[in-house]
Formats: C-alpha cells, structure tokens, sequence
C-alpha cells in the first residue's frame, strides 16, 4: 500500500487566528516501507499522522491510498477512517479500562461483527506475535506500560490494516524498555510486510526504526532520505544539529580567491579547496559560508597541521567507550566526540579540521 501527500497544508482557527500546522507537504511512503517523520515538538508531525488518518481533513491538497483518491478539498473528496482500513496507535495507548486484554484486542474485530471463533483465532495470533498470551485475561490497570503499549499493537494488528500509524508509542517507557520495543517493531513491521508511518521526536528511535525519514520542522518537510543520508549528508544546519549523538559544530568561514584558487578563512587560518569542495562553495555564491563539522570529525592532535583551531577545554563528558569534549575556540565552542585519553578542565589544546569532508551551507541557514 502506498501512501501520497501532493501540496498538503492544515490550518487550525483559535482565539489568536489562524495557525498553519502543516504547510505545503509532499510525501510518498512506499509499499512495506517504515517510514519515520522525525522532529521537535509542535513541528507537525503529529497532524500529518492524523490527516492520513482521516481524523482530521486537509486545509489544501491531496492525500492518495494505492492511488485511491482519500482527501481533497477542492474536489469535495474525504474518506472516513473507518473507510480506509488504516490503524493507529496512540501515545496514550488508549485501551478501554473496562475490558480485558482479550476484549481490547477484540474490539475492532466484534465491531466488524466478525464471528466470534474467527475472533478467538486472531486475537490468540496477534497475542503469541507480541508475548502476551499469557496476559488475555489482564485488565490495563494491572499492567506494565511495556505490556499495555502491546497490547494496543496487538489491537491494531488483527484489523489486518493497509496503512499502520504509530504516535510516538515508546515515549511512555523506560530507556532500557524503549531500545528492546524498537527491535521487537521492526521484527514485527517485517513479518506482516505492512506500511507503516510512525512519528518520534527521538532522533535514535528514527535512525534505528526508519527505512527513510523526513525531518520536519514548523509545518514543513525539509529533508527526506535513509537515516544515513541524513547523517552523512545534512541540507540544513538544523537537520546537522537535530540528527546525531551531539549537535554538528558550525563554523563561520570567509571565502576568497587567491593564484586562481578557492580559499577559506578560518579564524587566522587559511586553507586552499579542491577543486571538488570549491565547487561545492562556488555554488552557494557568496563571500561566507558554515562549515558543518561532526564531533567525531573533529580530532584534538598535538601536531595538527593546517587548518586547525586552538582553544582551551571547558569540559570532557565521560560516555564509556568515548569521551564529548568541549572546546572554547575564535570560532566559538567546538565539540570533540573521541575514543582516546581526553585532557583536562583548562588545556590548551588544537582542533585539526578536515574541511574536505565538511558540510556546507549557507550562512543564513544557520540563524
């Protein structure tokens, strides 16, 4: 099943006037696919997931089912939920309080009127899939969050949806129980081979979950790839800042041209590009640009060569295996993810730069 947004935009209407939740987004998640939408709070994310859905209705655009047209104002097109064969799992999970296990599992099923051995068969299918056959005959209150959040799958698995819609549903578990979930979904996600859109404002749950991800940020989609393209190779500086271990460092560079080659400023160095890297400079067309740097980029060395910043330490975190240590540079505060001895509160200390593997962008990007 696959799932379209052409030009999609929502608008809400309170007491402050009209606040666009959602503007001018185009999306297309493939058949099978896991597909993330990743971002802050109040980003979007959330209406997008509702407006494939159907719980709420597009202020402009379209929205295609397998081609199926299922939204769309201007033609006076809007298919119910019920209509859609799609399923949804809340943050809040939702479960009726009244009802067993069985029954919550049951429901969608009985109200289809479906026969009740077929729904006996099926529930008992969806409960050994997730590890909770043992658990039919529970009520919500007397279990885990890990155990309810189960269950609310489990509910959503048995309608045998096209499209399943997951809202930040490990945000309510613990660390140590959000990372076994995530393995537990996509083994799951895999075996039913079911389209799947789910949102998270957790950068490692999208990184881990995702065949692809689109960032969003204030209504708007601004990068879509696999996590790895989004790692590798950021648009933005927020898309650089949001997705990874630590922020990107961000450095501010003059651009000159000097004996017929491009050139950079930074601070008091000044380094010569390839003809590669100033390609990708002389395309922003302008006299500055950000250097977008990784912290594991970034390598503290006693002989650094040029380009390299000197600075003076103001913190080493220690991560295990690694070290996050901050650097006061002219550049402004470095940081330096390292898996070697980490020096002290106070050392002086230089930055070697690979700028040839850095992002670029422009400066207004940055603010």
């Amino acid at each position: 099943m696959m799932l379209t947004f052409h030009g999609i935009s929502k608008t809400f209407v309170s007491e402050r006037g009209e606040v666009p939740a959602v503007r001018g987004v185009d999306l297309a998640v493939r058949e099978g696919e896991l597909f993330v939408l990743l971002g802050p709070s109040g980003c979007g994310k959330s209406t997008v997931l509702s407006l494939a859905a159907g719980l709420l209705s597009p202020s402009s655009g379209e929205i295609r089912l397998d081609g199926e047209l299922v939204a769309a104002p201007r033609k006076k097109v809007f298919v119910s939920p019920r209509e859609r064969n799609v399923a949804m799992v809340f943050q809040s999970y939702a479960l009726y309080p009244h009802l067993d296990v069985f029954g919550n599992i049951a429901f969608p099923l009985r109200v289809a009127k479906g026969k009740e051995e077929s729904i006996t068969a099926e529930v008992a299918r969806a409960a050994s899939m997730l590890g909770i056959g043992d658990l039919l005959r529970a009520r919500p209150g007397e279990l885990s969050g890990g155990q309810r959040q189960r269950v609310a799958i489990a509910r959503a698995i048995v309608r045998k949806p096209r499209l399943f819609l997951l809202d930040e549903p490990l945000s309510n578990l613990d660390a140590a129980l959000r990372a076994a979930t995530r393995a537990e979904l996509k083994r799951l996600q895999r075996e039913l081979s079911v389209t799947t859109l789910y949102v998270t404002h957790d950068q490692t749950e999208a990184m881990t979950l995702g065949d692809r991800v689109a960032l969003m940020r204030e209504g708007r989609v601004l990068q879509v790839g696999t996590p790895r393209e989004l790692y590798e190779t950021p648009r933005t500086p927020f898309a650089g800042s949001f997705i990874g271990p630590a922020p990107m460092n961000l450095l501010d560079a003059g651009v000159f041209e000097e004996e017929g080659r491009l050139h950079l400023r930074i601070g008091e160095e000044r380094v010569a590009l390839s003809p590669r890297k100033a390609g990708e400079v002389r395309q922003l067309a302008t006299g500055r640009v950000l250097l977008g740097l990784r912290p594991e980029q970034v390598r503290i060395s006693g002989d650094p060569g040029p380009p390299a910043l000197r600075g003076i330490v103001v913190s080493a975190e220690y991560l295990g295996r690694e070290r996050l240590v901050s650097v006061e540079t002219a550049g402004g505060i470095l940081t330096v993810l390292t898996d070697g001895e980490a020096p002290n509160e106070g050392d002086v200390v230089a930055l070697a730069l690979p700028i040839e593997t850095a992002s670029v962008f422009r400066p207004e990007e940055g603010e």
